[in-house]
């Protein structure tokens, strides 16, 4: 077979039989978080690059109790928390823990944050994949391990059961709300934290 005959023949072999790609990973992922009144949370979290959605509302309990006046006598088992969907290709799993950790709540306040106490304030990690379970043990164990806290951390690291969206009016409460008083006090010095020490993480 002459040699630009050969090319030619290959050249069609090529074009005719597929080709193997890789499987991608998805495109989002989801977790879980609680750390005091959701209303900061997401405050905080929807400000970050590669999160596409935030959704507070309420995790650990079950369906029929999971509203906000229920929830708020602290029998439900629920915890106050956001939901996040995130691209992994954006922001990485670590790079929430550290905001999570070290900006969105104190770890280390059992059952309360700030002046909001009972079990639907706690801190707690609901994670969706095994991976978010172990790098948040290992992120935790390191925090321990540096004296990061003056006080033992008492986050939560829970499997996901379900999530159950809040009112309506809960959601983006911060910024359609910037000028009332628990906002102001409690959650825009969040904000302002996370620009300080994270600005590479914010939404241009």
């Amino acid at each position: 077979m002459k040699p630009l005959f050969r090319i030619l023949i290959l050249g069609l072999i090529a074009l005719l039989v597929p080709v193997s790609v890789p499987a991608s990973t998805p495109a989002t992922r989801t977790v879980v978080l609680a750390g005091g009144c959701f209303w900061g949370m997401q405050g905080v979290f929807e400000r970050l690059r590669g999160v596409t959605d935030t959704t507070v509302g309420f995790s650990g309990g079950s369906a029929s109790t999971a509203h906000y006046e229920i929830v708020s006598g602290g029998e439900t088992g629920h915890a106050e928390s956001v939901r996040i969907t995130y691209d992994p290709r954006v922001i990485s799993f670590q790079q929430l823990l550290d905001v999570y950790f070290l900006v969105a709540h104190d770890p280390t306040e059992r059952n309360r944050q700030g002046p909001d106490e009972g079990t639907q304030y706690r801190s707690a990690i609901f994670y969706t994949t095994p991976a978010q379970r172990a790098s948040s043990l290992a992120y935790i164990a390191s925090l321990t391990k540096r004296h990061v806290f003056d006080a033992p951390i008492v986050t939560q690291v829970v499997a996901f059961r379900a999530f159950y969206p809040a009112e309506d009016y809960h959601q983006h409460y911060m910024d359609h709300n910037p000028n009332e008083p628990y906002i102001v006090f409690n959650d825009r010095p969040k904000v302002e934290n996370l620009e300080r020490r994270f600005p590479g993480l914010l939404k241009r």
